[in-house]
């Protein structure tokens, strides 16, 4: 790769591969009627009945206590790890964990633990712990180092890294820790459509049922959960809300899964099939030459596919799109209109969305791309918006409103960043393809999901490792074509979520 490259070189070359992968997707309806089915959803959409749905508050109560659980163990963990994520034997652990999705942690868990709180807890935690470390690392490192130096040579590294590192990275680590708290109550969610009983699992059963009012109630529910987070989540009220978590969770009651299961998982079903009980080695490499031409390599290349086109139409999105929440672009009713719809689409996860597109157009690529484009688009449309919200007050008296001002003022200055952002969220893209899998799509997700069913365990974890592979691969590509367009430091954005301020 050249040292350097121009934005619009790498903007032609997403879009020839967006546009190269095209032929190669399945974006067919799958012989479903989707105006009909839109007609009946938008009905129920706008007559929500929260009379149907019975245990609403309990559903509510378990998505936060699985997310308040699973990130306070990742925090925790990732804390814990941090000062030491630049020796290889901590950082590569947390790029494998962080690369796998919590929907295939979950499925892979509960063959060990069971439809349980555990499962849901480790299925947030061990992929928020890689985040967290390596997040957290790099807040120590940017610390301020001169108050470590100052100290005498005879300090030891403990009080060093305690007295005069860890309170300088203390603020950003804690805003980062409640952006990654929104992220796991949407992570609880999602998990529901696994099984375990949060919002996601109430959401499904409505959707098979057909009620869309009651299903409606949910997501209304969903929205204002995140909405108030502000207001239910304060720094003093974290350890409470932990022991609530814990008390929440030790009420909830799993099927046993029978002695040994655990053991069983590690010493026998995860192991590959040719080596249990003889250990034929010389088998190996033609089981793994069949996994890998039947269902991983398929997989992969699905994925790919599908991850190109849906992050060109991610960034058609954003960019097209950062303007509506800018007023003197979109005027001040337009501007808070499209800052309603750009939270409703970031507020609900990527799978929730695809989930519901799964029940207009039916199993292809195409509930898959829409749901990724929107999602993402309209986080990168936020955060370029609030940029461009920033130029106003310093823009000439006499300067053009409205579309002129987006192309001629706006749309330049601030393409850079939007391209910083497309690129760092195509690791998050690719990664999230993968999961959509389990909706039906072909991608990587669909071969693990048939494998989990199938109790094949062992060709899982082969496909979770290809999947984790390519999401490590992607993300360093990214990396190394940032650094080429001199904008490798993302952080630097106003990248504002919800409630934090990092858009990892």
């Amino acid at each position: 790769m050249p040292e350097r490259l121009t934005r619009l070189q790498v903007t032609g070359a997403f879009l020839l591969l967006g546009l190269a992968a095209l032929p190669f997707a399945d974006l067919g309806l799958a012989g479903h009627d989707p105006w009909s089915a839109l007609g009946r959803m938008a009905a129920g959409f706008l007559a929500p009945d929260f009379g149907a749905v019975e245990q609403i508050g309990r559903a509510l109560l378990l998505t936060v206590a699985f997310a308040v659980a699973g990130v306070a163990a990742g925090a925790l963990a990732g804390l814990a790890l941090a000062p030491f994520y630049g020796l290889r034997a901590v950082r590569w652990p947390c790029i494998a964990l962080r690369s796998v999705h919590e929907l295939f942690w979950a499925l892979l868990l509960m063959q060990a633990l069971g439809i349980g709180a555990a499962t849901g807890v480790l299925a947030i935690a061990l992929p928020y712990a890689g985040i967290f470390a390596k997040v957290f690392a790099e807040y120590l490192e940017e610390a301020d180092q001169r108050p470590s130096k100052v100290l005498p040579p005879g300090v030891d590294g403990l009080s060093r890294f305690l007295y005069a590192r860890a309170p300088l990275a203390l603020a950003p680590m804690r805003i980062y820790t409640l952006y990654r708290l929104e992220c796991g109550l949407r992570s609880s969610a999602v998990l529901g459509f696994v099984g375990l009983p949060t919002l996601g699992f109430q959401l499904d059963s409505f959707f098979r049922q057909g009620d869309y009012g009651a299903a409606s109630a949910i997501m209304i529910c969903y929205i204002v959960l995140i909405a108030s987070i502000r207001l239910w989540m304060r720094r003093a009220l974290v350890p409470v809300w932990i022991v609530v978590a814990i008390a929440v969770l030790a009420s909830v009651h799993s099927p046993p899964m029978g002695e040994g299961a655990l053991w069983r998982f590690l010493s026998q079903d995860i192991v590959p099939a040719p080596l249990r009980a003889g250990g034929d080695w010389s088998a190996l490499a033609g089981w793994l030459a069949s996994l890998l031409r039947a269902e991983a390599l398929p997989g992969l290349w699905a994925t790919l596919v599908c991850a190109q086109i849906a992050l060109v139409l991610t960034g058609a999105f954003a960019f097209a799109g950062f303007g509506l929440i800018v007023p003197r672009v979109a005027g001040r009713a337009g501007a808070l209109a499209g800052h309603l719809v750009l939270v409703v689409l970031r507020s609900f996860p990527e799978y929730m969305l695809a989930y519901l597109f799964l029940q207009l157009f039916g199993p292809s690529m195409l509930p898959a791309i829409l749901a990724l484009s929107l999602h993402n688009g309209a986080i990168i449309a936020h955060l370029v918006g609030r940029q461009a919200a920033a130029l106003e007050p310093g823009l000439r008296a006499d300067a053009p409103r409205g579309v002129t001002l987006w192309a001629w003022e706006f749309a330049p200055r601030l393409f850079g960043p939007f391209l910083a952002l497309c690129l760092y969220r195509w690791e998050i893209i690719l990664r999230e393809t993968a999961v959509m899998g389990l909706l039906g799509g072909m991608t990587l997700g669909f071969f693990i999901d048939s494998a989990v069913a199938e109790l094949r365990l062992d060709r899982a974890v082969v496909l979770l490792v290809a999947a984790g592979a390519l999401t490590a691969a992607v993300d360093a590509l990214s990396r190394r074509v940032r650094g080429c367009i001199g904008a490798a430091n993302v952080r630097s954005l106003p990248a504002q979520t919800v409630i934090g301020d990092r858009t990892a």
